[in-house]
């Protein structure tokens, strides 16, 4: 049986040394929102070839716990398959014999950026001294990369949940350097509620008794593995539609399993599924730290407002949500689709909640290629 002394501190986390699967880096320094100089590192995957103009770049933004490997299976370096395979490749809807796709991981994440399990410049892990991070300041951090590839401006910038408030922030921050905008279930700003259900999943992780105040990277087994499960339970439920696990769970028990002798409902073994393979993957600590980013989130802070900040987009644009989303309801992308000049709103039918931008292929390759058709 496994030990805990004997488990690494943190599990799925690229760390130094560890191989370099696809992964490039681009290094940098920049002032944050706060004040704080920060070093920085953006660890990004590239996918077909930059033409001679460097005019077919596309940005893809990943979500909360994605990272720069959209595309191909699990393998040396890599922990996750790619998230984004239907559409990124050569003659899908994100051409790679067309565009040259760029895939950062984020500023604050934990495979390969800098984030709270890297190194300080001292050299330990920056654990409870890795500063707030903003989405704009997540964004600055891709300018410096945007700059290093030698692309003045993407033929597109994509992204959805926590990608789509970067992809949103790069238009409004970069206007000049964005010719079209796909921004899929998400939202100029967070809301009240959206920040109410971040708030037990930063409580659950902070208070695991293995959270050591945000400095377990090098503890021995150390880790608050089981708050993080909490929180990906937490964050799972709305990531789904209520119809969904509805029709696919009802009240059926786990096979063998009886609730009324200790056993579990068929949903709660799904959702501690969900929650062991997190915790195998990703660091509490990154789960923080963007999570607040998320919360923070907000265009029109210092420009006058959301619907200011929106005006000053001028790529071409598509604001989507999905139609049974219960994190990002449809009026938020009809929001973002009305303050953006000639912007097309477009609703994705779908059972599956929000996590439809990760399923619903075929609805969402018909929006990239009118974007960039």
């Amino acid at each position: 049986m496994t030990q805990a002394h004997d488990l690494p501190p943190v599990i799925g986390v690229w760390r130094e040394g560890d191989p370099l699967g696809r992964r490039r880096f681009v290094t940098g320094v920049q002032v944050l929102e706060t004040g704080q100089e920060l070093p920085f590192r953006i660890a990004y995957e590239t996918w077909g070839a930059l033409n001679s103009s460097a005019s077919n770049a596309v940005l893809v933004e990943h979500a909360l716990t994605g990272d720069s490997h959209a595309v191909g299976p699990a393998e040396e370096g890599h922990v996750s398959p790619g998230w984004w395979d239907g559409l990124i490749g050569p003659g899908k809807a994100i051409d790679t014999d067309a565009f040259f796709v760029v895939v950062p991981n984020v500023l604050g994440g934990c495979q390969g950026s800098t984030g709270p399990s890297s190194p300080h410049p001292g050299g330990s892990p920056w654990g409870s001294r890795f500063p707030a991070v903003t989405v704009r300041d997540q964004v600055a951090a891709e300018v410096t990369l945007a700059d290093a590839l030698g692309i003045d401006r993407w033929a597109a910038v994509l992204g959805g949940s926590m990608g789509g408030m970067r992809a949103l922030e790069w238009a409004v921050s970069e206007p000049d350097r964005v010719a079209a905008l796909l921004v899929l279930v998400s939202t100029a700003q967070a809301s009240a509620d959206q920040i109410a259900w971040a708030a037990p999943q930063l409580h659950a992780i902070r208070s695991d008794p293995g959270w050591h105040g945000g400095d377990y990277h090098d503890i021995p087994g150390g880790g608050p593995h089981a708050g993080l499960g909490i929180a990906r339970r937490i964050a799972y439920v709305t990531y789904r539609s209520e119809g969904e696990l509805s029709q696919r769970f009802g009240r059926r028990y786990q096979d063998g399993e009886d609730p009324l002798s200790g056993g579990r409902f068929a949903i709660e073994s799904y959702l501690d599924h969900h929650a062991g393979k997190l915790s195998r993957r990703f660091d509490a600590g990154s789960y923080v730290v963007l999570t607040e980013s998320m919360n923070t989130h907000d265009v029109g802070r210092g420009r006058g407002g959301v619907a200011n900040a929106l005006g000053r987009i001028t790529a071409r644009t598509v604001a989507a949500g999905v139609d049974s989303d219960r994190l990002y309801p449809l009026y938020q992308s009809q929001a973002i689709a009305d303050a953006v000049t000639g912007a097309e709103f477009a609703v994705i039918n779908s059972p599956y909640g929000h996590d439809s931008f990760l399923i619903e292929t075929e609805q969402i390759a018909k929006l990239v290629r009118l974007l960039l058709g």
